[in-house]
């Protein structure tokens, strides 16, 4: 659900600093808090679910049409959406973001008090050195991760459907549902370059939706900390950017990753809802910044 507030900033080249996954951080100059260097990544993967914000003002029919959409989204200060849950972007570094036991970078959503669109954040170090996204991804734990209300290893398929109007899931739950179109947003929302079923797996947060009685609508409420796109009074900088810390990473098997560096970062929608009036709950990504970069 994309609000107003969009976050401007501006995306600076950082030297490329190569060092082992796991290894020694000897000689990396790291910076902290809210000053934060910009750094340049590549959008390598953009895959959201279905949502009333997708194939809205862009024409992707393919994976690498997607992933310019985003790119330019992404550089030029616009909102990205990752539709309902599993949705998601995955971008490249452009150098390594060091682990420096504080916080090491921060990702920019459109979250206000009302408004929470909590996205799990995962990390990648490029370990064998190909430059590609393909070794083992680790989530970030927030403040959900452990509850018996969080879900890990979620997963739901959606399914183009005769009537474009609906689209059609059914979960590893035994769920099954529809994202339906609302009068506010009339496209298509299954992703134009997707195939007619496709799955998606991540960590399934609950429903932090909320009815005001007073106000007679919806409210989206924040987590305590570590989400993308999450109103916290704890991890928000004052740039207004959500900080993360490369050692809150933790296997599936809930160790502790001890990363030494990331080469990508992974930003997922975690809520599997459709509120009446507002739509579903829609991670949206905006931009990125590094605490901890080699200089």
């Amino acid at each position: 659900m994309v609000m107003s507030n969009v976050f401007r900033y501006i995306l600076l080249s950082v030297t490329l600093f190569a060092v082992a996954c796991n290894g020694d951080l000897g000689g990396v100059d790291m910076v902290g808090g809210d000053d934060s260097a910009k750094i340049t990544f590549e959008v390598v993967e953009f895959m959201p679910a279905p949502g009333q914000f997708i194939n809205e003002g862009y024409t992707a029919t393919t994976m690498a049409e997607a992933c310019a959409y985003a790119q330019s989204q992404l550089e030029n200060g616009g909102l990205l959406s990752l539709g309902g849950f599993g949705g998601y972007v995955v971008v490249k570094l452009s150098a390594p973001i060091e682990n420096s036991g504080g916080y090491d970078f921060g990702i920019y959503g459109n979250p206000f008090a009302t408004s929470s669109e909590p996205g799990v954040v995962w990390v990648s170090c490029d370990a064998n050195g190909n430059g590609s996204a393909d070794d083992e991804w680790y989530e970030l734990y927030g403040s959900e991760s452990g509850k018996e209300t969080t879900k890990q290893n979620y997963t739901i398929t959606y399914s183009r459907t005769a009537d474009a109007a609906q689209i059609a899931w059914r979960d590893s739950e035994g769920g099954s549902g529809t994202i339906e179109r609302n009068v506010s947003h009339k496209q298509d929302y299954y992703p134009a370059w997707v195939e007619d079923e496709y799955t998606l797996t991540g960590t399934l947060l609950r429903d932090n939706a909320v009815w005001n009685e007073s106000y007679k609508e919806w409210e989206v409420l924040p987590f305590e900390w570590g989400y993308a796109d999450n109103f916290s009074t704890i991890d928000r900088a004052s740039d207004k950017a959500n900080r993360f810390r490369i050692d809150d990473a933790h296997t599936f098997s809930g160790e502790k990753a001890n990363l030494a560096q990331i080469d990508f970062v992974k930003v997922q929608s975690a809520i599997n809802k459709v509120n009446p009036a507002i739509g579903e709950t829609s991670t949206e990504v905006c931009g990125f910044t590094a605490y901890s970069v080699a200089k």
